[in-house]
């Protein structure tokens, strides 16, 4: 079986990271969390309420692209599921979407919901202040880029298996 990628994409809040772990998991597949790879100024800069622009997220990207290449041209296997906010076209085109073997999953829903999510977690370094500018930046996916979307005020159990059903899993 060849590797696939699997990108989970959406506003911070959305739900990636609970979402792509349970899925990884029941895909077999390895879990990557985006924010992960975001170098330390640009940490620094969202848990300020800074606004990334394109050049601070450069470094990110070019990361996520490779990882995402390494995936594709490595050995068979079960792939990964990449969670990753990927809001604008640009990036997700850089990030594979539109190839066979990456399938973008986008987890949308209102923005009050989202708001609440974020406002009641603790442990991650985005604040509530910055999902108005993500929202600004959001370009919903087009019917190229073959989404999967979920709304995501159903259980992450639910999108889960919505989302395994799409892929034919």
């Amino acid at each position: 079986m060849r590797p696939e990628v699997v990108l989970v994409m959406g506003v911070s809040g959305s739900g990636k990271t609970v979402v792509g772990r349970l899925l990884a998991r029941a895909l077999d597949a390895t879990f990557h969390d985006a924010d992960s790879y975001h170098p330390a100024e640009n940490v620094a800069r969202m848990a300020a309420g800074v606004p990334l622009t394109d050049t601070d997220r450069q470094p990110w990207l070019d990361a996520l692209a490779h990882l995402v290449r390494s995936t594709l041209i490595g050995p068979d296997g079960p792939g990964i599921v990449l969670a990753c906010s990927a809001l604008a076209r640009r990036y997700r085109r850089r990030l594979g979407v539109g190839q066979a073997a990456v399938r973008l999953v986008h987890l949308d829903g209102s923005a009050a919901v989202i708001r609440r999510r974020i406002e009641a977690r603790t442990d991650h370094f985005m604040p509530a202040a910055l999902l108005d500018s993500q929202l600004a930046i959001l370009e919903r996916p087009g019917p190229d880029e073959r989404p999967i979307v979920v709304d995501v005020a159903c259980s992450p159990d639910e999108i889960v298996r919505v989302i395994r059903s799409a892929l034919g899993r």
